[in-house]
């Protein structure tokens, strides 16, 4: 077989696949030797060992091993090229074939990243992956040791992330994985919310106001986005601190089933953001429409949210916004709201309730995606 050309493969796998994985790909698929590759890329062989090895020994990872053998039936035929025809051919460019990655790019990955690596920054979470299943959730357990579950992640998407080294897991025999956030994740997901904060225009210095009639004004901050002005890393949504809480009489200030609801509509909004980015205000959330050209059901999530949150009406629904969706504190909220202290956990908590009768009337009670 002839002298690989590495740099023309690489230009066949997608942009988000790492350099160590390409390295890995060539040497394994193509034969390409660890001095060769060391050679294309001016460094040591060691370097190039080290990352093949790394590989190897990681493809007891399901995630992991699919996401291999996905790229090897993409990339093998390009790897392959001998170097003397690779002179006579223009420049490759990645092409539009159908493959298990063509619908995956770095600016999806990147906007998943931010909405799954915050989850599994709670304490107790984890991403779990059946063999079987097309997609993954993440689950963690509440004060009462019972789980819930918080999050849908596809599963290219999950693959990707354990191929970044940004997910691991520590037992690989079980029928079902569960994998946590790593060192590298953690890092990974304080680049991407300073990349979002970078481009952040301002900060909100005014509340929402209502008419005579009660309804929403949509005059104010039209261009506050969500992801681009909120700050949204923290290790738990303000629903699971107040779940913690008990009343005087001792019982537990929010029900579980409180809690379930709350991250219903949660799960939704995060959906609804991978159509188009979203108002940070509630007003123009509402008015917005929902982005038919959004992948995935995202424009059916951002429906069910303005239906969920019409249902609730001024005042509760903005609450329910604020503290559901955006992950703002009560003492933020109730800043932004104009009211007393320490009286938005109780306005929350009747949030809730009618936000749980609302999902029953629905007939479709609990957490859903799609």
């Amino acid at each position: 077989m002839g002298e690989c050309n590495k740099s023309d493969a690489a230009n066949d796998l997608p942009a988000w696949v790492p350099k160590s994985v390409q390295h890995y790909l060539a040497h394994t698929e193509s034969g390409c030797s660890i001095r060769e590759l060391a050679r294309s890329q001016e460094c040591h062989p060691s370097t190039i060992l080290r990352q093949v090895r790394k590989l190897e020994q990681r493809r007891d990872d399901p995630l992991v091993d699919d996401a291999l053998r996905a790229l090897c039936t993409k990339s093998s035929d390009q790897f392959s090229r001998p170097k003397e025809e690779a002179k006579t051919m223009p420049t490759v460019t990645p092409r539009k074939s159908e493959g298990p990655y063509d619908g995956l790019t770095q600016d999806r990955i990147d906007q998943e990243s931010r909405r799954i690596l915050l989850r599994l920054c709670e304490p107790g979470a984890v991403l779990a992956v059946a063999r079987d299943m097309e997609t993954a959730v993440i689950v963690r357990e509440n004060s009462e040791h019972e789980a819930m579950r918080t999050a849908v992640v596809d599963r290219d998407i999950a693959q990707a992330l354990a191929l970044k080294g940004w997910i691991s897991c520590s037992d690989t025999a079980t029928r079902v994985t569960r994998y946590t956030i790593s060192e590298a994740g953690r890092t990974a997901l304080q680049k991407l919310m300073a990349r979002v904060e970078n481009t952040a225009s301002g900060f909100r210095d005014n509340v929402t106001k209502f008419d005579a009639k009660g309804t929403w004004d949509t005059g104010a901050f039209e261009s506050n986005m969500v992801g681009q002005v909120s700050r949204q890393y923290m290790t738990e949504s303000p629903l699971v601190g107040l779940a913690r809480r008990r009343d005087r009489d001792g019982q537990m200030f929010l029900m579980r089933e409180f809690v379930a609801v709350g991250e219903r509509l949660r799960e939704d909004f995060e959906l609804a953001k991978m159509g188009s980015a979203l108002p940070k205000d509630i007003a123009a959330f509402m008015k917005q429409p929902p982005n038919e050209a959004a992948p995935r059901n995202a424009a059916s999530a951002h429906e069910r949210v303005q239906s969920a949150l019409r249902d609730l009406g001024p005042g509760l629904a903005d609450v329910a916004y604020h503290c559901c969706c955006l992950l703002e504190g009560l003492e933020v909220t109730e800043k932004a709201m104009g009211w007393s202290a320490r009286s938005g956990k109780i306005v929350l908590r009747i949030a809730l309730q009618r936000l749980k009768r609302h999902y029953e009337e629905q007939g479709k009670f609990g957490p859903m995606i799609g």
